[in-house]
């Protein structure tokens, strides 16, 4: 938000409501005691001043980022992907009814700060470490394993390993080795589906590979496909992830017939029971 739209949200609190203000766990801003008959009044200052309404109902709900690459952890610049997934589906998607509420969550890394894996669709910044066996000098006091905050790397019969189960791409260790044994890898985002906070918690479940921004913005759009599909109204996408199951979920998004149909998905009434 800009120092204006603080003013112009504090100009309402104050005419049209109490004086107060509160912050949703998406970052959006509820101004309680409005009255229903001054709520046109209302949106028309918000729209003088470019600042959006809504954000309820069965839609794609207002996206949620870390701090991304102003964080020294920060893998992926998260502010600028937010910025296209909401304009692409919060905006691009408003008019589209879902069976239920869709959320999205970027992080720049695995430190997870906003939660992706807890939400419908996840994006998580990665670093993959390349490991040259040949460079190590089995340093006694190895950069490397000192850098790892999971312990996936380690010293063993003088030479570094790293434990590829372990390490989860968090890029800590990458470019520390003085003598080049370990060089940053592949970069991109892991993508989870069907998390789900609430009552019913489920961690949603990561994709196979590691995807470029294009094909991670993509990816997003077949799984909203997919839901809008699928899914029966009322249930969340984590259910539909269930009820299919993950290893078909995955089949069915790794191809591009769900965007070859999009027009139709859209135009399709929603699945009853």
């Amino acid at each position: 938000m800009t120092a204006s739209d603080m003013q112009t949200l504090c100009r309402v609190a104050e005419t049209y409501g109490r004086g107060e203000m509160a912050f949703t766990t998406r970052l959006t801003v509820e101004i309680p005691w409005i009255r229903y008959g001054d709520v046109d009044a209302v949106r028309e200052i918000f729209a003088q001043g470019g600042i959006a309404t809504g954000g309820t109902g069965r839609k794609v709900r207002p996206l949620v980022s870390c701090k991304g690459t102003y964080c020294v952890f920060g893998l992926l610049d998260t502010q600028a992907l937010t910025a296209r997934l909401h304009k692409m589906f919060y905006e691009g998607y408003r008019s589209v009814e879902l069976p239920h509420k869709f959320k999205i969550a970027v992080g720049g890394c695995p430190n997870n700060c906003v939660k992706p894996d807890l939400n419908d669709v996840g994006l998580v910044g990665q670093r993959s470490p390349v490991f040259s066996e040949e460079k190590c000098r089995g340093c006694k006091k190895c950069q490397v394993e000192q850098a790892c905050p999971l312990g996936a790397a380690k010293l063993k019969d003088g030479k570094a390993e790293i434990d590829r189960i372990l390490c989860n791409s968090c890029g800590r260790c990458s470019e520390k080795c003085p003598f080049g044994a370990i060089e940053a890898g592949e970069s991109g985002c892991r993508i989870y589906i069907g998390g789900r906070w609430g009552k019913q918690i489920r961690r949603g479940q990561a994709l196979p590979g590691i995807y470029g921004i294009e094909d991670a913005i993509k990816m997003v759009e077949k799984a909203l496909l997919l839901f809008r599909r699928e899914g029966f109204s009322g249930e969340r996408f984590a259910t539909t992830v269930e009820r299919l199951g993950f290893d078909n979920v995955c089949r069915m998004l790794e191809g591009e017939t769900l965007l070859e149909e999009r027009d139709r998905i859209l135009a399709m009434p929603i699945r009853q029971r």
